[in-house]
């Protein structure tokens, strides 16, 4: 007889378990950056793993510091890659998860002291925590979008996870929010709304980029995620399995581009080229020497100029170096440094330039390692590289991944919140 026979009835084995909040059927995921948008389509295995059935990529526009600037030009490359999926998948969608990285989003660890006056913890008591957490963060102009407790005291008793049942007199929480700006939320929900897709949750793109590339170990002894996208430097920070904090810096692998554009006064997508095929952070021997071909703005085709690679490394480090320092100083600001440990995960398309790996750990003086997402069934393997991490952390997402490990909002009232904040996105201006 082997283990799995000596389950109780009714018992499913472990790697048939569906996680808590794991989507049923088939749902959608989108990825909306400043250089690219994603959409992958997919359905949650009996393993509960997902599986991808459409795939769609487009490159992004109408977008910049991740937040929608031009609402028709975000919309064609939103119906584009969402157009790509669907035929892909044979399916239509009517919503997605979509990642946050619009309005600014900002992070706070708040801390929650809640009366029970020697009785037990019930759920009431839980939801009346999260509640006053939200109360005390909110500020004029900003929406929560995410609000959940990371950890709990009672009484004198820290590092409980999961308090209810349990007798105290007082429960403490550390409530941790990430909000977003409401006028940037209501243009995502717009544009979206155009595309006629309903965004159906709203996923922290840094939490995302971790979902995807941290291993269970680093989320315990704690690790923070920097991903570097197009437009933006998003970063997270994990501990005891549990996200503390986000942030988001408005530089991306697209200052880099532009920075080359203006530099050598070539066109923006000969700079990206430099970039992709002959960029890096760190010099080599033989950078006087390589002479690269860079054609000039307005000039005739056959007019090109030759540059040493030296040139671009120099152009590229200083913007990666400012990149890192301005990481240094946000982690310094949140005061997490025992939370955060002493690794470091690099993701997201700039992260591939020669030696960013090198000079974020000087920099930031931690261990470093590049950050490839997961393999993920079905999905293409030119998908599979760290600028798509986000992307394939909302698949883990959509898989019940990353949700809080206690939910303190009964599934009706949930529903009815999540409508109603749905209904307040698809507001148009």
């Amino acid at each position: 007889m082997n283990a799995l026979s000596r389950l109780p009835i009714g018992v499913e084995p472990p790697s048939e378990r569906r996680r808590r909040g794991a989507r049923s059927g088939v749902f959608g995921v989108l990825d909306i950056g400043t250089t690219k948008v994603v959409c992958l389509i997919a359905r949650i295995e009996g393993d509960g793993e997902p599986r991808v059935l459409g795939f769609g990529w487009q490159r992004g526009r109408g977008v910049k510091g991740g937040s929608i600037i031009d609402l028709e030009e975000a919309e064609r490359a939103i119906r584009a890659a969402v157009g790509q999926a669907e035929e892909m998948a044979d399916t239509q969608l009517s919503g997605a998860i979509v990642n946050l990285s619009c309005g600014q989003p900002d992070s706070r660890l708040l801390h929650v002291q809640w009366p029970i006056g020697g009785r037990a913890v019930t759920e009431a008591d839980l939801r009346a925590i999260l509640t006053e957490g939200r109360r005390r963060g909110t500020e004029d102009g900003r929406e929560t979008v995410h609000g959940a407790p990371v950890s709990f005291t009672v009484d004198a008793t820290p590092g409980v996870e999961d308090p209810r049942a349990m007798v105290c007199d007082t429960l403490g929480a550390r409530v941790h929010l990430v909000d977003a700006s409401q006028a940037a939320l209501r243009n995502l929900g717009a544009c979206l709304a155009r595309c006629d897709l309903e965004v159906q949750e709203l996923v922290s793109s840094p939490l995302a980029a971790g979902l995807a590339t941290l291993v269970e170990d680093e989320k315990r002894i704690g690790a923070t995620v920097i991903d570097m996208g197009g437009g933006t430097t998003s970063l997270a920070v994990f501990s005891e399995g549990q996200l503390l904090h986000t942030a988001q810096i408005p530089v991306g692998g697209w200052q880099v581009t532009n920075d080359l554009a203006r530099v050598l006064s070539t066109p923006i997508n000969h700079a990206e080229r430099l970039k992709t095929l002959h960029g890096g952070a760190m010099a080599a021997a033989d950078d006087e020497r390589e002479m690269l071909p860079v054609p000039l703005v307005g000039e005739d085709e056959d007019h090109i100029a030759r540059v040493p690679r030296a040139m671009i490394v120099n152009i590229i480090r200083p913007r990666l170096e400012e990149t890192f320092e301005f990481v240094r100083e946000r982690l310094e600001a949140a005061g997490l440094a025992k939370e955060a440990g002493t690794r470091v995960v690099l993701t997201g398309g700039a992260s591939q330039l020669i030696g960013a790996r090198e000079l974020a750990a000087r920099i930031l003086d931690r261990q470093v390692r590049i950050g490839r997402p997961r393999s993920v069934r079905g999905l293409p393997e030119t998908a599979g590289g760290p600028p798509f991490a986000a992307a394939i952390g909302l698949l883990a997402w959509g898989a019940g991944e990353g949700r809080p490990l206690i939910d303190i909002i009964p599934g009706a009232d949930r529903q009815g919140r999540l409508r109603r904040f749905i209904e307040w996105l698809r507001v148009r201006v």
